[in-house]
């Protein structure tokens, strides 16, 4: 599975646009936040994606969680949201 990191200075629009591009290709993908403002990025980055993948018929499932990452040699604990995409009940019976 595919691993996205945002940062407080994350583009909201340019993570979106990864989090489309990672679905294009498979049903799932991973994103990884650390502090109240890279949280905040990745959450606006999720519902902008989810208009994207709109487009094409399918539909976004999230998973939230908590993430042990190692910066520098200090373990910090960030959230992670595993994001999954299905076939819109609405287009699969078209």
């Amino acid at each position: 599975m595919e691993v996205l990191k945002v940062g407080h200075s994350s583009s909201p629009n340019k993570v979106a646009g990864a989090i489309a591009g990672v679905l294009s290709k498979t049903d799932e993908v991973e994103i990884q936040a650390i502090g109240a403002g890279a949280v905040n990025q990745a959450v606006k980055a999720i519902a902008i994606a989810r208009r994207f993948v709109e487009t094409r018929g399918k539909k976004l499932f999230v998973v939230p969680g908590f993430v042990e990452v190692i910066v520098g040699e200090e373990k910090r604990t960030g959230i992670k949201f595993r994001v999954f995409a299905e076939i819109s009940e609405e287009k699969a019976e078209a």
